[in-house]
This record gives structure tokens, C-alpha cells and sequence, in this order.
């Protein structure tokens, strides 16, 4: 499932974090990719120790946890961040996302959008799936949510700088056809209560939610 999630980021959100954006000291991406990867990527990143990175992961998580679509359509146990920066000239050729990261599994990744698209030209990021390729690129505080499963690259960025942030999530439920079941019951579920409140069906869903949550979830 691909899924694109407006405003995670509030325009106070974005200001701070491209205020310690500036503050940032970046290094070359290769640093945090695998042996294979590390031959297509050209861009830097925040170090994991850098006290803006680590400010600003902690924002883009607490921002991501609370948006209920991402919630119900994810599952998220562990997030994990890095935050980078494309330049003229910069890409990230195709690949696929290790299985493992830091010893955790990566079930979903993600982008956030940190630079507006009219900043700079190029830097889409391209997803391939079975019904052919698709091309990604967002509003500053918008995300792409997609199957780490996917080979994917980003374009060469030819104008301007892109700041991105991309993650990784461990999931409560590993398999990604229970999660979208979980997700339709979810969405189902809350559209039933808008439209008629807490009625029998409603609760009838909300029971079977729960326990195919108990039964996939780990």
C-alpha cells in the first residue's frame, strides 16, 4: 500500500526544523548505506548524533504518532530517521531498503517532505510497482508512506536543495495484507460512528478489529 499524508508537519513544525536544518553539520549519506546501496547514493545527511538531527527526529516522530491515518494504516512500533539533503547534482539510484536496520526489521518506509517543491527541480522520488513506476513529490510537512518491500530511487536534483526526511517502521503487524485490512476496518469503523454514532454494527467492527489486531499484531 502507498500512501501520501498531508500536513504531518505544522508551519511552526517546518520553521523549527529548518532553523536547526541550518544548524546542522551534514556528512555523506554513504555512511548509513549497505554495501550495494552505498554505490548508487549521492547525498548527505544529519549525523545520528548531531543535536539537530536528534531534535528533529524527535519532532517528525511525535508528528507522525499522532496523525490517526498514519496510525491505523502503519501500526508503528519503532520509527526510525534519518534526515538528509540533496544538492545539484545529487541522487539516489535505484535500490531496495535493508530488511534490517540497527538490528530492527523494516516493514514500512517513508519520506517527509521538508523543502517546497518550488525550491528546487528534480529529486522526485520514484516507487516501482507492479502497474509500473511512480513519481513522488510532495508539499513541504506532506509524506509518502510505501512498502520497504519496493525497489525506489531519487531522481538527480538539478535546481536548488532538497531536505527530506526519510524513515523506517517497524510494524506491530509484520504482514502488510493484515495491516490493510486492519486499515479498510479502521477507516469503515470511524465513518460508521461519524455517520451514526455508537450503534450495534458499529460495535460488531470494533470487536472484530480488535481481535484480528490480537491475532496479527505482535
Amino acid at each position: 500500500m502507498i500512501l501520501g499524508l498531508d500536513g504531518i508537519l505544522t508551519g511552526d513544525e517546518l520553521g523549527a526544523i529548518r532553523a536547526r536544518l541550518a544548524a546542522g553539520a551534514f556528512q555523506d549519506g554513504k555512511a548509513t548505506a549497505g554495501w550495494h546501496a552505498r554505490l548508487v547514493k549521492e547525498n548527505e545527511q544529519l549525523g545520528r548524533d548531531d543535536p539537530a538531527a536528534e531534535a528533529i527526529r524527535a519532532e517528525i516522530d511525535a508528528a507522525l504518532r499522532r496523525n490517526a491515518i498514519f496510525a491505523a494504516a502503519v501500526q508503528p512500533r519503532l520509527i526510525q530517521l534519518l534526515v538528509n539533503r540533496y544538492g545539484v547534482g545529487q541522487s539516489y539510484g535505484r535500490h531496495v531498503d535493508d530488511a534490517f536496520m540497527n538490528g530492527r526489521r523494516t516493514d514500512v518506509s517513508l519520506t517527509v517532505f521538508l523543502s517546497d517543491p518550488a525550491d528546487y527541480d528534480g529529486g522526485e522520488l520514484i516507487i516501482e510497482t507492479p502497474a509500473g513506476e511512480q513519481s513522488v513529490k510532495l508539499p513541504a510537512g506532506a509524506a509518502i508512506v510505501y512498502p520497504a518491500t519496493t525497489l525506489h530511487r531519487v531522481e538527480p536534483v538539478t535546481r536548488g536543495v532538497r531536505y527530506a526526511c526519510a524513515g523506517w517502521v517497524e510494524s506491530r503487524v509484520r504482514d502488510p495484507g493484515a495491516r490493510e485490512i486492519l486499515f479498510d476496518l479502521e477507516r469503515a469503523r470511524r465513518a460508521m460512528f461519524q455517520n451514526h454514532g455508537k450503534t450495534a454494527e458499529f460495535d460488531l467492527v470494533s470487536k472484530a478489529t480488535a481481535n484480528l489486531l490480537r491475532r496479527w499484531g505482535e
